[in-house]
């Protein structure tokens, strides 16, 4: 039998557009048959792929609902000659919550079976439990006097989640192989944790898997995809490339997956790379899916800017990118002609727009309430709000979106400005530490310079006061970026960071990440890498005193 995986990239919400995209991936089918090896005996697409996920609160709207019920009674009746396994929302008629998460079977024509999911996850960036009730039982299906049992996602993780579920769905399924679709979101970890749960249920049950999951990028969360199939002995003989869309054929033979002959076996691996691709298709996705054409960035010659302007040109093409250098009397020469060379390299529009006479402005307009006062945090920020200010002057007047700039390290201990270059539509790095800013720069540059090794080997600098070093009011970035991940990421106590770090530089930065909570509550969203990114995944009080 030839089973066929669609790693779809939906747009959550968007039930009709879906639709349309999956109706013209099963109208493709026919001329992909030569290389497919033949006609598949089912085409498999991911977890709530008509209507995208996570899709949030939009769940109540009944709308999307009917647009749903509609969309799966059109596939089945327009391609009654594919038996089609696809994931939707369902109305649940009985007494719980309005909806399952289900996988619908279409078969000669209509709706043939549904599966609904068991286990609902309701930690980190999930919510499920919102919106669904848990399904009662593990379905399965005949295809070809083969018997298939079916998970949604979640359904898999029972044994990596000890203690949170009572009832484990895939234990000892009676079953000749296990399909599970999914929307299985991108962290740096992740694909070890997935390859651990396929480990563990392949020993259980000594069943083949074929995981289909969702790839792209929907607001915060990017889907790597990693569409695979592994085999009862638990090796992983084919899979689908990670980020982008793409089809992944499958052969079952006397019960057990195999690649097709044109396939290689499929090899896991986790680089930089990923992050890289990841964070590509984020800032596209944020684009294409909202309908917006065009980005602009503040170029300052420092790291972080430098890597958001490589990632920007990358996604959108280097004409959609405008970048502004907006030197004050404390920029140095070098972090002009250091941005310079990075948009020419790049080939993006820039423009310079100095704010020495704005700022000396603004200073003589505070001068009565501020006089015999001296320089301080006021006049760095001020500067910091003028530059926001006119990024953002030019996203009015010319239509674009401003990308924000700021990273992990700097949002957590609150070093950067409100309404200055906390700034933009979209975080794109603010989930990487400043030490993996610099690791993912030298990735970048492994094969040709494109960021000027000038502004890889400076020391950072905010440069909004003369000779001003980031290190002036943080610890090294070594020091800070562990304790920060230690923290944040593994929940390491105070207590234990002390047996590994100074005291009283574990305590200023503990201080300085709960102080500064109400800031990032008003940054932009951030595309997620990490288990724990600011933003949906992490829940925080505002207001209180963070426990450490």
């Amino acid at each position: 039998m030839l089973f066929l995986g669609v790693q779809f990239n939906p747009t959550v919400g968007d039930v009709v557009g879906n639709a349309r995209r999956i109706a013209a991936t099963l109208q493709s089918i026919p001329q992909w048959e030569e290389l497919l090896g033949g006609t598949p005996d089912l085409i498999i697409f991911p977890e709530l792929a008509l209507c995208g996920y996570p899709p949030l609160d939009w769940l109540e709207h009944p709308s999307l609902l009917a647009d749903c019920e509609e969309a799966l009674e059109g596939l089945a009746r327009e391609f009654p000659e594919y038996p089609i396994l696809i994931g939707a929302p369902e109305r649940n008629t009985g007494p719980g919550k309005p909806l399952f998460n289900s996988a619908f079977l279409l078969r000669n024509g209509g709706i043939e079976k549904t599966f609904r999911k068991q286990l609902l996850p309701t930690y980190d960036v999930f919510d499920e439990a919102r919106y669904f009730e848990p399904g009662k039982e593990t379905g399965a299906f005949v295809l070809n006097d083969y018997s298939f049992s079916v998970a949604i996602c979640e359904d898999l993780w029972f044994d990596q989640q000890p203690g949170l579920y009572s009832i484990d769905p895939l234990y000892h399924v009676p079953t000749d192989g296990i399909i599970c679709i999914s929307a299985s979101p991108y962290s740096k970890n992740h694909e070890e944790e997935r390859q651990q749960i396929f480990q563990k249920t392949i020993q259980k049950n000594q069943k083949p898997i074929l995981y289909i999951n969702q790839v792209g990028a929907n607001t915060e969360l990017l889907f790597d995809g990693r569409s695979r199939a592994i085999n009862k002995h638990g090796e992983m003989v084919v899979g689908a490339d990670a980020f982008q869309s793409s089809l992944l054929p499958v052969v079952f033979e006397d019960g057990d997956f195999y690649g097709t002959e044109e396939q290689i076996p499929y090899e896991s691996h986790q680089t930089m790379e990923d992050i890289y691709q990841g964070l590509i298709m984020g800032i596209q996705d944020f684009f294409h899916k909202n309908k917006f054409h065009k980005a602009i960035l503040g170029l300052s010659g420092g790291i972080d800017s430098a890597l958001v302007a490589v990632l920007a040109a990358k996604a959108l093409g280097p004409e959609k990118v405008l970048a502004l250098l907006m030197p004050s009397e404390f920029s140095s020469d070098h972090s002009i002609t250091d941005s310079l060379e990075l948009a020419k390299k790049l080939g993006i529009n820039h423009e310079t727009i100095p704010i020495k006479g704005t700022f000396d402005a603004l200073r003589q307009a505070c001068e009565p309430a501020f006089k015999g006062m001296g320089f301080n945090v006021a006049e760095e920020n001020m500067q910091s709000r003028i530059r926001g200010t006119i990024l953002m002057a030019y996203t009015n007047k010319f239509g674009y979106i401003l990308l924000n700039t700021s990273n992990k390290s700097e949002l957590a201990v609150g070093y950067g400005t409100l309404y200055g270059d906390m700034n933009g539509g979209l975080g794109v790095i603010g989930d990487l530490t400043k030490t993996q800013v610099f690791g993912l720069c030298k990735y970048i540059n492994q094969k040709e310079e494109i960021i000027p090794n000038a502004i890889l080997t400076k020391e950072p600098s905010a440069e909004l006061r003369p000779d001003q070093k980031d290190s002036d009011s943080l610890p090294p970035y070594e020091i800070l970026d562990s304790i920060l991940e230690a923290h944040l990421e593994y929940r390491i106590t105070e207590t234990e960071l002390n047996d590994r770090f100074d005291p009283e530089v574990v305590k200023k930065v503990l201080d300085l990440v709960s102080r500064n909570e109400y800031k990032r509550y008003q940054a932009p969203p951030i595309l997620r890498i990490s288990g724990k990114a600011f933003g949906i995944g992490r829940r925080v009080p505002l207001v209180g005193q963070m426990p450490r």
